[in-house]
């Protein structure tokens, strides 16, 4: 009977043995897993920052890290001092239930009506979408921030975004009126200087919390803004300017007739001009022609010569005269003649 117990027994002293060989083997595993589990290799756009029971123990750059296993040692991965970050400001966008109440007017009130809206110097409005790149340059202070880094920096950013904007004109944050594109160059320059301004303040901001001791471990080396203005406000500047330009058409189409004009008319007084001065030559020669003869007698020396010429002409000229009738000068009476007859 014992035998056949033993016998009975053995495949499950087995099983046993081998399952304390299997659950050995795992624990061993388990065991290296944790014992190299901060045993990596950092890339070269990274490095890591060492902890040993939370204190900021060391740095280590791109290479092979070999670090004791949590919860003595914790390694944080950072990015390295060359590498540029990117962040995309969402405060200053316009919120989801504010792009909703654009097309909902029900929607709309207090909460949403300037949501994503900054106010300028001379009381416009426009929309900024701000992407900032940095680097992270202390990575202790970088490390004691956490993840609440990326959330100051925009708090920041949308401060300097504000006293930027309240500080300028909305010609120099974009071009609201194309008509001064190119007539002032000062104009231009300060829309150009808008990003480095920016930039400058963030920096600045930065600085003042690093020293009241509240550093974020990071530097803005750029920033890319997108400035435009609100949609019902680029409807209407849009009827605006194509109402400017249907009128500067009229006023060009207006010059262009007053010009036409102006040149018929002056070509019509030009022709006037010259027409008369050609009839005046032209009756001076008649005139001339026909005063040739006189001027001509009225040099002579002859006294008898006009006495000549009247004899010679005054026939012709009684001869067309109904009657003639003469009258002595020298006679004292009067002469009636009779009148038209009614």
């Amino acid at each position: 009977m014992s035998k056949r117990g033993q016998g009975s027994a053995a495949p499950w002293l087995q099983a046993g043995r081998i399952g304390f060989i299997a659950v050995y083997g795992v624990t061993l595993l388990a065991a290296l897993g944790w014992l190299f589990g901060n045993v990596r290799e950092i890339g070269p756009e990274s490095r890591a920052v060492v902890l040993r029971l939370g204190a900021e123990q060391r740095i280590q750059n791109a290479g092979l890290l070999l670090a004791w296993p949590r919860p003595f040692e914790q390694v944080l991965m950072l990015p390295s001092a060359g590498r540029v970050s990117e962040r995309r400001v969402e405060l200053l966008l316009r919120s989801e239930a504010a792009l909703k109440a654009d097309h909902d007017v029900k929607l709309a009130g207090d909460a949403t009506a300037g949501s994503g809206y900054l106010l300028t110097g001379d009381a416009g409005i426009v929309q900024l979408d701000v992407r900032v790149f940095y680097q992270v340059n202390e990575p202790y202070a970088f490390t004691r921030q956490g993840t609440h880094v990326e959330t100051a920096l925009d708090r920041l950013v949308e401060r300097n975004a504000v006293q930027i904007c309240a500080s300028r004109d909305m010609d120099t944050i974009l071009v609201a009126r194309p008509e001064l594109v190119g007539t002032d160059s000062q104009l231009a320059e300060r829309r150009e200087r808008l990003r480095g301004d920016l930039q400058h303040g963030i920096n600045r901001s930065l600085a003042a919390l690093k020293a009241a001791g509240t550093d974020l471990g990071i530097e803005v080396v750029r920033v890319d803004v997108q400035s435009a203005l609100p949609q019902p406000a680029v409807n209407a500047f849009n009827s605006v300017l194509t109402a400017s330009q249907l009128a500067e058409q009229e006023v060009a189409g207006a010059r262009t007739d007053a010009a036409r004009r102006l040149q018929e008319a002056t070509q019509n007084a030009d022709r006037t001009v010259q027409v008369a001065e050609a009839e005046a030559r032209e009756r001076l020669s008649r005139a001339q022609a026909g005063t040739a003869t006189i001027v001509g007698l009225g040099q002579q020396d002859d006294p008898g010569l006009m006495l000549r010429l009247y004899r010679e002409r005054v026939p012709a000229i009684l001869s067309r005269a109904g009657s003639v009738t003469l009258v002595d000068p020298q006679d004292s009476g009067r002469l009636i003649l009779d009148g038209p007859k009614p």
